[in-house]
C-alpha cells in the first residue's frame, strides 16, 4: 500500500496541463492578480477594438429572483444586480477583470404572484421583492455609463388573473354589459361552448364563460382582435421605453393567435412597427420555440432565438462533442444569409440553454472540455448571443423526476455571503451541483468563469466576427472548420477543432487569410508555420 501511495504521489507531479484540465484541476495562476487576488484576464491584443452602437453584443439573461440579494430576504433584487454590475461589466472593456458583457435581459420584474413573474398582475409597477421603479431607473443609468443594452421580458399573450384587467373582464360579464370596455379584453367563449382543438379554456361559473389559458389557469390570454388591448399593450411598452429601457424578449410571441403563425406574425408586424416608431433602434428578440420553418415567419419583424442550434440536441452541442464543424459553420452562413434576406439588420441569436431549458453544464461539462468549446462555437459567431447566469461557472440544474422548472432556475453560486436562495418548488440534489462558486473561480487562471471572461475579450478585440460578412471555409477530410468575416476592410478567419486531437490544415488551400494568429482560445494550443496551421483539440483560433 506504501508503495502504491509512493506512486501516485509520483504521477500527480508530472500530470500534463491537458489532463489537468480535464479533471478540473485547479492550474497554476497564468494571468496577474489584481489587489482582491483574483485573476486579470488581459493578453488580448485590443488594438483594432472600437465601441460599436449596435445590437451585435454578447447578452447576459439574468433570472432576477435567483441573482443576487441585496436585502437578506432570499430573493434576487433590482438592487443585487446593481450591486453585480463590476461583477457584469466595470465599464472598462479592456481591463480583464469583470465578465465584460455587452447587454442584459431580466427576466420579468413587474408585479406577480408568482416566483417567475410570467403573470403579471401590473405591468406598471416593480414587484416588491425585487424593489421600485427607482431601482430599475437607477440600474438603466448604470447600464448606459457603461455601454451595456438592458432589455426587459415583456410577456404580452397573458397576464394574471390577479390582473385588474381581467377582474374587470368578469365583472362585465358577471353583469352582462357588452358595452363595458374590459367585455372583450381576453378571448373567451360563451359557458357550455366546446373549446376549439388543441386550445384550452377554464370555466368562471358566475360569469357564465370559459377564458383562454394555454399556459396555466392562472394565465388567461388577452384577446389582440380588440384594438384598446392592442393600444393598451403598446402603451405599456412605451413606458418602459420612455424610461430608458434599450428593448424586450417577448415570451410566447407564436401564441398571440394560437395555433396560428401567420396571424401572430402579422400582429408582430404591426406591433414592431409602431415600437420602431417611438425608438427606431428598439432591440427586441423574440421567443418562437420551433423549428426554422416557424421561427422565419417572425423574421421580417424581429429577431428570434435559434432554437434549433440551442439545447441536449442541437446543432452547438453536437459540434462541441467532437461534431464536424463543417456542418455547423455550413449551416450559420445558410442561416445568415437566410435572415438577411428576409430583414437587411436581422441578427442570429444563438443561446445553449435558458430558464426554460437543463442547463448546459449538465450535457457540456467542464471536465471534458464541452463546455469551453460549445462557448467557443456559439460566442465566436455573428449577432448577439445570450449566455444564461451561471454558465460561466458552470452551474448545473435540469427539471428531473419533480418535473419542475424551479430546478433550471436555481441561485447564484456566488460564494461571498449572498442571501439568494433557490425559487419555491426546488427539489434539485445539491450533490450534484458544481462545487465552484465565482469566489473560487476568480482565483482559478484556467478557471470556466476566467475562460469566458477571455472569451468575450476576443470577440469584442476582433468586430469582423461579429458584425462581418459571414462565409464558411470548406477542410475536406477533417472535422476542424470555420470561417471568413469580412467587416470594413478588414478579414478574419475564425477556426475551431472540437475533436480530441491536433489537427493541421492548409490555410491557403481552404482560402483563409493566414498573416498572423490573432488568438488562440480553448484546451490547447496553436501555430502558424506559413500557411499551415497546427491547432490542438478543443481549441480554436483567430487569425488575421
Amino acid at each position: 500500500m506504501k508503495r502504491f501511495f509512493c506512486i501516485l504521489a509520483a504521477l500527480l507531479l508530472i500530470v500534463p496541463a491537458c489532463l489537468a484540465e480535464y479533471l478540473d484541476l485547479d492550474l497554476p495562476v497564468q494571468y496577474p492578480l489584481d489587489e482582491k487576488g483574483e485573476a486579470m484576464v488581459n493578453d488580448v491584443d485590443f488594438s483594432r477594438y472600437t465601441p460599436v452602437d449596435d445590437n451585435n453584443r454578447v447578452f447576459y439573461e439574468i433570472f432576477v429572483g435567483s441573482f443576487s440579494d441585496s436585502d437578506g430576504d432570499g430573493v434576487g433584487d433590482l438592487r443585487g444586480i446593481i450591486n453585480r454590475m463590476d461583477y457584469l461589466n466595470d465599464g472598462d472593456p479592456q481591463s480583464g477583470v469583470s465578465l465584460g458583457v455587452e447587454g442584459i435581459w431580466l427576466t420579468p420584474i413587474f408585479s406577480s404572484p408568482s416566483y417567475h413573474k410570467y403573470d403579471i398582475a401590473d405591468f406598471y409597477s416593480v414587484d416588491p421583492q425585487f424593489g421600485s421603479l427607482n431601482d430599475l431607473k437607477e440600474l438603466i443609468a448604470l447600464c448606459h455609463e457603461r455601454d451595456v443594452k438592458l432589455i426587459l421580458d415583456l410577456p404580452i399573450n397573458h397576464t394574471s388573473t390577479e390582473n385588474r384587467w381581467f377582474k374587470n373582464f368578469v365583472s362585465a360579464h358577471t353583469m352582462n354589459n357588452p358595452d363595458n370596455i374590459w367585455y372583450d379584453f381576453y378571448t373567451w367563449l360563451p359557458a357550455g361552448s366546446k373549446a376549439p382543438a388543441g386550445r384550452r379554456f377554464i370555466s368562471v361559473s358566475r360569469a357564465k364563460l370559459l377564458y383562454e389559458a394555454n399556459f396555466s389557469d392562472s394565465m388567461p390570454e388577452l384577446n389582440y382582435d380588440n384594438e384598446s388591448v392592442r393600444k393598451t399593450m403598446l402603451d405599456v411598452a412605451k413606458f418602459y421605453l420612455d424610461m430608458g429601457i434599450d428593448g424586450f424578449r417577448f415570451d410566447a410571441a407564436k401564441y398571440i393567435y394560437f395555433g396560428d403563425n401567420p396571424q401572430s406574425a402579422q400582429f408582430w408586424d404591426w406591433y414592431m412597427g409602431e415600437l420602431r416608431q417611438i425608438k427606431p433602434d428598439v432591440y427586441t428578440v423574440a421567443e418562437v420555440w420551433d423549428g426554422d420553418g416557424v421561427i422565419d415567419q417572425y423574421i421580417p419583424y424581429t429577431n428570434c432565438f435559434n432554437f434549433p442550434a440551442s439545447q441536449t440536441s442541437g446543432l452547438i452541442a453536437e459540434t462541441a462533442k467532437a461534431g464536424n464543424v463543417n456542418r455547423f459553420t455550413a449551416y450559420v452562413q445558410q442561416y445568415q444569409e437566410k435572415i438577411l434576406s428576409l430583414r437587411t439588420d436581422a441578427a442570429n441569436v444563438f443561446f445553449i440553454a435558458n430558464h426554460d431549458t437543463d442547463r448546459a453544464a449538465g450535457y457540456l461539462t467542464v471536465a471534458s472540455g464541452q463546455a469551453k468549446i460549445a462557448a467557443n462555437l456559439y460566442l465566436l459567431s455573428p449577432g448577439s448571443p445570450f449566455i444564461y447566469y451561471g454558465e460561466e461557472i458552470g452551474m448545473r440544474g435540469s427539471r428531473g423526476g419533480a418535473n419542475t422548472d424551479a430546478n433550471r432556475r436555481l441561485a447564484m453560486l456566488w460564494g461571498d455571503g449572498d442571501t439568494v436562495k433557490d425559487p419555491v418548488g426546488t427539489t434539485y440534489d445539491t450533490a450534484k451541483q458544481t462545487p465552484y462558486s465565482v469566489k473560487d473561480l476568480k482565483k482559478m487562471s484556467d478557471s470556466l468563469y476566467n475562460y469566458y471572461k477571455r472569451l468575450i475579450m476576443i470577440r469584442k478585440a476582433n468586430p469582423e466576427i461579429a458584425r462581418g460578412t459571414y462565409a464558411a471555409l470548406s477542410f475536406p477530410d477533417t472535422k476542424a472548420g470555420g470561417f471568413i468575416a469580412a467587416w470594413e476592410g478588414n478579414i478574419v478567419a475564425v477556426i475551431h477543432n472540437t475533436t480530441g486531437r491536433t489537427i493541421t490544415l492548409d490555410l491557403a488551400a481552404a482560402g483563409a487569410p493566414y498573416g498572423m494568429l490573432s488568438a488562440v482560445i480553448g484546451v490547447g494550443g496553436a501555430s502558424l508555420n506559413g500557411a499551415v496551421l497546427t491547432l490542438d483539440g478543443q481549441t480554436s483560433a483567430v487569425l488575421r
